[in-house]
């Protein structure tokens, strides 16, 4: 009874909010604040308020609670366990050894080849060139920055 009744005050009082504001010509805020008055007022006549009013006094809701809680607490832990088994699995995949080799042509990349030049790999520049360009870029920015 008294839940009933401080919906219907509450209601009240926000219907009242949202004819003073529907005065001051900001419509769309009242018709909005009217609605949300009328949600306890609707949930009191659903009976709503009443179960719930059952529900937080009853020792049996509140265990099933707790059996909910428990139950999504060992989701959480078969969760962990699956993801912490799975990172050990791939590293006992890593540590077996490396992967068995791959021909050089196998890996080669595929730019450089012209419409004409069928299967003939490009030309690569030799692996002392590319490496002392990249150095001298390095320098360049280190001198830039004054190291």
């Amino acid at each position: 009874m008294l839940a009933e009744t401080v919906c219907s005050a509450v209601s009240a009082a926000g219907l009242g909010i949202a004819a003073v504001t529907a005065y001051r010509k900001r419509f769309l805020t009242a018709l909005r604040t009217a609605a949300y008055s009328l949600i306890p007022v609707g949930l009191v006549m659903t009976g709503a308020v009443g179960w719930l009013a059952s529900t937080a006094f009853s020792p049996l809701a509140w265990a099933g609670f707790g059996v909910l809680g428990a139950s999504w607490a060992l989701f959480a832990l078969v969760r962990a366990v699956e993801h912490r088994r799975g990172a050990r699995t791939a590293r006992a995949a890593a540590a077996d050894g490396p992967p068995a080799p791959v021909s050089p042509s196998a890996s080669a990349p595929a730019l450089g080849r012209k419409a004409g030049e069928g299967s003939r790999p490009a030309s690569a520049p030799s692996a002392s060139q590319s490496s002392s360009e990249d150095f001298s870029d390095i320098e360049a920015i280190l001198k830039k920055h004054g190291i």
